[in-house]
């Protein structure tokens, strides 16, 4: 199926690794222009070297997003070298653990401010371009956002709050034709957590712990499952798709473990 995305700007931020990564080669493959927004790193690098290998097209932009100011930057920078923008993958997070009885309240406030302002800044800086190509935006959310977790207050909070800017966005952009929805992972097998399955004295048994949870098949979602499901939301293909908190993950927040158990 063509998806027409060819020749779409689309900028994903945290883009070179992880969920991320799959995001962009998955828009890549389709045709579409990823403008991968990371730190660089070694891994970064290789997944770049995928697409460049692929002779695909693709940009790069060196930054974190940790003020208005850079997002700003990275959506100009992103106009001035391909002169558009199609789609917004607000991806980029991390789950700091800042929570009510570890934490502090300040810590709490900048957990908040680096799992979310960007998001809000990137999409009110790309607006203009996309109110001109009728563009989209995806946000990347978690079940966190739904389910809590226990130990990560910042974090749930700003997850909670994509969610409900996914919706509040829709409403507000629905005049100019740009659609606006959001992927809710659970348990995804990244980079980053496999490192933190590392961490534990058997890391086997803590995977097969958490995966007998998972209704489908009982594994881990992959990041191309989650790509694919983000780049769907992206295309024209889904053009009456709007306001949705689309959930990839096997089952896992919403139906009954005691019906699904083993």
């Amino acid at each position: 199926m063509d998806l027409g995305l060819a020749g779409k700007v689309v900028i994903v931020t945290g883009g070179g690794t992880g969920i991320g990564a799959a995001i962009s080669h998955a828009l890549a493959a389709e045709g579409a222009v990823p403008v991968v927004i990371n730190n660089d790193s070694p891994a970064v690098q290789a997944n770049l070297a995928v697409m460049r290998d692929k002779g695909q097209g693709f940009g790069f932009l060196e930054m974190w997003l940790d003020s208005p100011e850079k997002c700003r930057a990275a959506v100009e920078q992103t106009v001035a070298e391909f002169g558009r923008i199609d789609g917004l993958v607000n991806n980029i997070g991390v789950n700091d653990k800042v929570g009510l009885e570890n934490g502090t309240p300040d810590e709490f406030l900048k957990s908040v401010e680096r799992n979310l302002w960007h998001y809000y800044s990137m999409a009110h800086y790309c607006l203009p371009h996309l109110k001109a190509s009728k563009g989209a935006i995806v946000n990347t959310a978690s079940k966190v956002g739904y389910t809590g977790q226990g130990g990560t207050s910042g974090y749930a909070a700003a997850k909670g709050a994509q969610l409900a800017l996914t919706r509040e966005w829709a409403v507000d952009l629905f005049p100019y034709g740009i659609r606006v929805n959001a992927v809710v992972p659970s348990e995804v097998d990244t980079p980053a957590y496999q490192e933190w399955l590392a961490k534990f004295d058997d890391p086997a048994g803590k995977l097969e712990k958490i995966v007998r949870n998972i209704p489908l098949e009982k594994r881990m979602t992959t990041p191309a499952e989650i790509a694919a499901t983000v780049v769907f939301l992206l295309s024209p293909v889904s053009g009456h798709t709007t306001g949705q908190h689309v959930f990839v993950d096997g089952g896992y927040v919403h139906l009954d473990r005691a019906a699904t158990a083993e």
